[in-house]
């Protein structure tokens, strides 16, 4: 990471926009890079996050610790991978939790995207630093990841996921009794008015976003759940149950407080432990660009979640 940057606001800057302050401060730096840094979270006033356009009062303390910047170019590493399914057009990953999808701030290496170069090539998308990815998953979720060996293929995917032609299932276990136990979710998501990093039902900016569930099993404090996503809104399922009052267990951003209204203490350290979110992409259906014909496959549920399940027994 750069160096952390800790600016006071003096009486003659009062009013002053956050972006427009730290672009004077840092001339070097481009006012469109300040502001991604501020929706980033990367940008603090006083302790607070604050949007590009707050107004600053004088001694007020403006804090920026630049995130590192993406690398230019994508670096094959030999990670291992748990393939699924694989042919000479794509291959189907069962992806671990923990994983970062493809390079990005905070994420300059490690990622499936550098352990999918060094399995599978170059896979037709030279310069990328999302090569042959058609859709992706949070980090914390594991399960069923689509990759495309080459650029006709990922766009002959990535139009099925457009259309919404794709069945995505998943598996999520949530806090307290889900009832009914069918129904869908239908609201519209986007980027949280104070916190760009979380996903939002009030947005000011909303996207259509669409979620159906059915409760597997109820157990004392929990409903097991099967979801399907029916359009692919960021972190849409999780913000979709939280919606409901059930945050999925585990989740350190939507519902992390919820783990107190556990009766038992036993049971509240097992979740703290458990060091992901209870949510797993279960089964992907589409059609084979090949073939035409209509293919499914799935990941089964990692040991950890079904181990915790069975605890619950």
């Amino acid at each position: 990471m750069q160096d952390e940057h800790v600016f006071r606001v003096e009486p003659d800057r009062a009013g002053q926009r956050l972006d427009v302050f730290l672009t004077l401060e840092l001339p070097r730096q481009t006012r469109s890079r300040i502001k991604t840094w501020i929706d980033a979270g990367a940008v603090d006033v006083d302790r607070r996050r604050e949007k590009a356009g707050y107004r600053l009062r004088a001694g007020e303390e403006v804090r920026l610790r630049p995130p590192p910047e993406p690398p230019s170019e994508l670096i094959p590493e030999p990670l291992p991978l748990q393939i699924l399914y694989e042919d000479e057009q794509l291959a189907v990953i069962d992806k671990p939790a923990g994983l970062v999808v493809h390079p990005g701030a905070g994420h300059p290496s490690g990622t499936l995207a550098n352990a999918l170069l060094h399995h599978f090539g170059q896979l037709e998308q030279p310069g990328s630093l999302r090569p042959g990815l058609v859709h992706r998953l949070d980090k914390p979720t594991s399960g069923v990841l689509l990759v495309a060996k080459g650029e006709q293929v990922r766009e002959a995917l990535a139009a099925q996921f457009r259309r919404r032609q794709v069945r995505k299932l998943y598996l999520a276990l949530v806090y307290g009794l889900l009832d009914p136990p069918e129904g869908t979710i239908d609201a519209p998501l986007g980027r949280h008015p104070r916190d760009r990093t979380r996903i939002s039902t009030h947005a000011r900016k909303a996207r259509p976003a669409l979620t159906s569930y059915r409760v597997r099993r109820r157990y004392e404090e929990f409903s097991y759940l099967e979801v399907r996503l029916h359009t692919g809104r960021t972190h849409q399922i999780r913000v979709h149950l939280n919606h409901l009052g059930h945050p999925v267990v585990g989740d350190a951003t939507y519902g992390a407080g919820r783990v107190r209204s556990l009766h038992d203490p036993l049971l509240r350290k097992r979740v703290e432990q458990l060091g992901r979110h209870f949510l797993h992409a279960w089964k992907l259906e589409f059609r084979h660009p090949g073939s035409g014909e209509t293919v499914r496959f799935t990941a089964p549920l990692p040991a950890a979640l079904l181990e915790f399940l069975e605890s619950l027994e």
